[in-house]
């Protein structure tokens, strides 16, 4: 049985945390017009599979959706919340993000770690966007396929919340992987 190194699990655990404290202090979710929001909850599972892969990126999306699980659960945030106490809806949408995040970023950056400033950056960039319409999408789906909404609202939620969502995640994690990174700024 391989163990992840030591690097990989404290930033699986970090992340994790971040991803917790975002939830728990609401500051993951940006209030955004009609009532609804957007959420950044899901960037700190792309930072995890962009930085260290898919591995840390399941287990950092996990821990974001089993935390999804719970809170709606015990503190539930409106009258949809009962829908995220159901695995398929909070936990397993989750546990794609870092997969699909990584796959995107991978493509993007041609396979090789070291792809050069501007192709890192789009690499960044892609794997946020794919995380968040993977989250956005896969979380939609499941709340229509068991029919807390249907597939017009899903649509629409997709539209109204799903792209807000892909620009600030996409722009966040390029700051923060950028900066991790020491990816060099133009201007």
């Amino acid at each position: 049985m391989a163990v992840l190194p030591a690097k990989k699990i404290a930033t699986a655990g970090v992340l994790s945390a971040v991803a917790v404290v975002l939830g728990v202090t609401r500051l993951g979710i940006i209030p955004w017009f009609s009532g609804a929001s957007i959420t950044i909850m899901h960037v700190p599972v792309v930072i995890a599979a962009v930085l260290e892969g898919p591995v840390v990126g399941l287990l950092v999306g996990l821990i974001f959706g089993v935390f999804s699980l719970i809170q709606a659960a015990i503190a539930p945030a409106g009258p949809i919340a009962v829908a995220f106490t159901n695995p398929p809806v909070s936990v397993l949408p989750r546990a794609f993000i870092g997969l699909a995040a990584y796959a995107v970023s991978r493509a993007v950056r041609g396979g090789a770690p070291d792809a050069g400033p501007a192709r890192t950056a789009a690499a960044v960039v892609a794997a946020a966007v794919a995380g968040s319409a993977t989250n956005t999408g896969l979380v939609l789906s499941a709340l229509s396929a068991m029919k807390f909404i249907t597939w017009e609202v899903a649509g629409a939620v997709a539209v109204a919340n799903g792209i807000p969502e892909a620009v600030v995640g996409a722009v966040v994690c390029l700051a923060v992987v950028g900066a991790w990174l020491r990816i060099p700024r133009r201007g």
